[in-house]
């Protein structure tokens, strides 16, 4: 079992990383390195031990029961971006994935950028894409202990908006469900503090949002719906795992709850923190409508220690 405390040089050098990171201009060209970087986050990571693996080992000589610690951490699965003119992905070195096509041009929004404006619908490319940090971030979580391995594959395109026009353009089928037709339901934030950030159905580019800001949330809560499910009606590649003897994957995606997922801003600023939809935190506004995050899931596992998995006990 690896020690759960960190070096002393590491800590320092993580420190440093922190400090460079949580002191980044709001305005930078989003780029792998970039997004690599941000994930040595300790708070997105939140590492604990959650419980105690039983394993039964058995040799030449007999058979007995081993333990091994289970942790729980979160991962971060994709890059999620959400973007008003397509073809403009703001992370630059995967633009080319979804660019402009027959089905899938232009982009942007019917409003005048008056504060008054409720009844022009704005509209958000989104793509989805396996996070980068790879072997970066599992060195880093290694750090803290043993470590559990997310769904995502890196440069993985899991969902394309330019590919799926009927739904993402369109609302169809979704704009029949009964989400999408029921006020109350499956909504980002609450109509009773009056801070609703928007409908996650139908699960589609546009919506209604003077603020800029919460409509490239609410979307990218969209896109992160879809791609935590199985057969949904979209041209997506599914981004789940599969659970096995001593892991337990993340399942779907739940908007305002952390224990499904959450995000870190990656652009237009670059936070060393996440958070869920809606959050209080300031949020800046993107010159361009162009917005990303990092979507970190909850994973839990334990080390093997036998042939057989006899079962897990949660500490609390």
């Amino acid at each position: 079992m690896n020690r759960l405390l960190l070096p002393l040089s590491r800590r320092f050098r993580l420190a440093m990383a922190l400090a460079l990171l949580s002191g980044a201009a709001s305005a930078f060209a989003l780029t792998t390195a970039t997004i690599v970087a941000s994930s040595a986050s300790p708070g997105c990571l939140e590492y604990r031990v959650v419980g105690i693996c039983y394993w039964l080992y058995c040799s030449w000589s007999g058979c007995s029961v081993r333990t091994s610690l289970k942790v729980r951490h979160y991962v971060p699965d994709a890059v999620v971006s959400s973007y008003s003119n397509t073809g403009e992905n703001p992370w630059m070195e995967v633009r080319a994935m979804s660019m402009p096509n027959d089905t899938a041009q232009a982009g942007g929004d019917g409003t005048v950028n008056h504060g008054n404006d409720y009844n022009v619908a704005k509209f958000k490319n989104t793509d989805v894409i396996g996070h980068p940090a790879g072997s970066v971030f599992s060195e880093f979580a290694r750090t803290f202990g043993y470590t559990c391995q997310g769904a995502g594959t890196a440069f993985m395109p899991y969902f394309l908006s330019t590919l799926d026009t009927a739904a993402w353009r369109y609302n169809v089928p979704e704009m029949a469900y009964p989400e999408a037709l029921t006020s109350g339901m499956r909504e980002i934030g609450s109509r009773v503090t009056g801070d609703l950030w928007g409908n996650v159905y139908p699960r589609g580019g546009f919506l209604h949002q003077t603020d800029d800001y919460k409509s490239a949330a609410v979307v990218a809560q969209r896109a992160g719906d879809v791609v935590t499910r199985r057969a949904q009606p979209h041209v997506y590649q599914p981004l789940l795992a599969n659970t096995r003897d001593g892991y337990w994957p993340a399942g779907a995606l739940l908007e305002g709850n952390a224990s499904t997922g959450k995000w870190q801003e990656l652009s237009p600023t670059l936070s060393n923190s996440c958070a869920v939809f809606p959050h209080s935190s300031p949020r800046v506004q993107a010159k361009q409508g162009d917005y990303a995050w990092a979507l970190w899931r909850p994973y839990a596992c334990c080390q093997r220690r036998g042939q057989v998995f006899l079962g897990s006990v949660d500490l609390t």
